[in-house]
């Protein structure tokens, strides 16, 4: 997620993030559970259905693992699957890293695995001087034609690792409206996904700001899942009306709805009070079956952001 999607956020109304109403004796957690048949039917995912075991809201989580320069001045202590664990969840978006056999087999005791497409990678910023190691910065390489390749690797990787049911596209639109790609051209991103695998999910970034009906005209059958997020954190009072946006936009696709550790518009950890809010609403969400689940972002922010990580580790436990 690069700083400069701030520049293009666009001003929205303030509003109240909407609760659902709980019957006397039962517990949101009881209406969780009482919400994966939905979930399931919309996902088809095997974790889900079927599964008789109490549901909490883990089972609903995601987060984005692997090493990241995004705001901190060193890598973090957490490495790909290892923020998943951390939380008590058990799916995880592979991200910032290639996609590679020794990846996924260090992957492959996580329930389900998302890699990231887009791509994000290191680049050198100068030439190394003497010492260890050298300058580097991210870059986000969003062409059609490199997403198409990744797809095809990410498709023959599920062959062999079951647990890898999706592909992730990062910073989509942005990609989109830049290049001027098409719905044609796009379509062929979602082919190159299933290429190997027709079961596989194709995941896509949406923003608050992008939820224009007109941005995503011949967009929307691409998409599986359609993961939404909150760019700034000041906004997240209006997160309710988003999913309602969301929705009709994509019609009958599930919604993830995307957890920011760090507000990348105020460079420092999203606000406790408005984390808060967005944490009630993701469980209120949950247990009405509005949305499908959630992400963390991320694994590689939790050392650098401990008191908002913590803080939703215990909530997630708590639920």
């Amino acid at each position: 997620m690069s700083a400069d999607q701030a520049a293009n956020h666009g001003s929205v109304q303030t509003g109240t993030t909407p609760n659902v109403k709980v019957a006397p004796g039962v517990s949101r957690r009881d209406l969780i559970r009482g919400a994966v048949g939905t979930v399931a039917a919309a996902l088809s995912l095997p974790a889900l259905a079927g599964a008789d075991r109490p549901r909490s809201m883990a089972d609903f989580g995601w987060c984005w693992d692997g090493q990241a320069i995004n705001g901190q001045w060193q890598l973090s202590i957490f490495g790909a699957g290892e923020g998943t664990k951390w939380f008590g969840l058990r799916k995880c978006c592979f991200m910032f890293h290639p996609n590679t056999s020794m990846a996924m087999e260090k992957l492959k005791d996580v329930e389900e695995v998302v890699c990231e497409i887009s791509k994000w990678e290191y680049q050198k910023v100068e030439e190394p001087g003497k010492g260890l190691g050298a300058p580097i910065r991210m870059h986000h390489d969003g062409r059609t034609e490199r997403k198409c390749r990744e797809a095809e690797i990410v498709s023959r990787l599920s062959l062999k690792y079951p647990n890898v049911t999706g592909a992730f596209d990062d910073d989509l639109y942005g990609k989109i409206k830049v290049e001027h790609i098409t719905p044609d051209q796009y379509a062929t991103v979602h082919r190159a996904i299933q290429s190997a695998n027709p079961r596989l999910k194709h995941w896509g970034v949406v923003y608050s700001h992008e939820l224009k009906k007109e941005n995503w005209v011949g967009f929307e059958d691409l998409l599986d899942v359609v993961t939404l997020w909150v760019w700034a954190s000041k906004d997240l009072v209006n997160l309710g009306r988003y999913v309602e946006q969301c929705r009709e936009i994509f019609p009958g696709k599930p919604i993830n709805v995307g957890c920011y550790l760090r507000d990348f518009t105020l460079l420092a950890g999203v606000p406790m009070n408005m984390l808060r809010v967005q944490w009630e609403y993701v469980l209120n969400a949950l247990a009405s079956g509005t949305i499908q689940g959630y992400s963390i972002l991320g694994g590689f922010l939790v050392d650098m952001h401990p008191e908002q990580a913590t803080w939703v580790r215990d909530f997630i436990r708590a639920n």
